[in-house]
């Protein structure tokens, strides 16, 4: 009889994963990495070079502090990130006085046809899980609670 109250316990003890934001926010964070990850093979670079190439191409000359506010992403990540992609000759930093700006290559902008491709082969993917419907009231509840969240 000693096992009963331990099962219980156990199964309760676990039900509090399913009604954390923290566990499932990062079990989401997972699965659409997964997902992003195998849209964006076919381009050879992970989901976040292809999202930073895609702003730079569309605002040449992008600062560096933009890109990492529309990135929501550290200074630091975001040098790492740019190092990266002028090793791969795809972004180029120019400096202006204390500002760095960001430019794309040739390179860079050949890549933009599959970066968008990518892109749209995810959102597909998971509006055919989830629904169009689902998968856009998420991506907005989602948006919604990072702004108040970050405040």
């Amino acid at each position: 009889m000693t096992e009963q109250p331990q099962t219980d316990a156990v199964q309760q003890d676990d039900a509090f994963l399913h009604s954390c934001m923290y566990f499932t926010t990062n079990r989401l964070s997972r699965a659409i990495t997964r997902m992003a990850d195998e849209a964006f093979a076919t381009t050879g670079l992970a989901p976040a070079y292809g999202y930073l190439i895609r702003l730079v191409v569309g605002k040449p000359g992008i600062t560096q502090k933009e890109l990492s506010e529309k990135l929501y992403i550290t200074p630091s990540t975001l040098t790492r990130f740019i190092d990266k992609l002028e090793g791969k000759q795809l972004v180029e930093r120019q400096v202006q006085g204390k500002t760095v700006l960001v430019y794309p290559t040739d390179k860079g902008k050949e890549l933009v046809p599959s970066l968008r491709q990518a892109s749209h082969t995810l959102k597909e993917k998971y509006q055919a899980i989830l629904g169009k419907e689902l998968a856009d009231q998420l991506t907005h509840a989602h948006e919604l609670a990072s702004e108040q969240l970050e405040r």
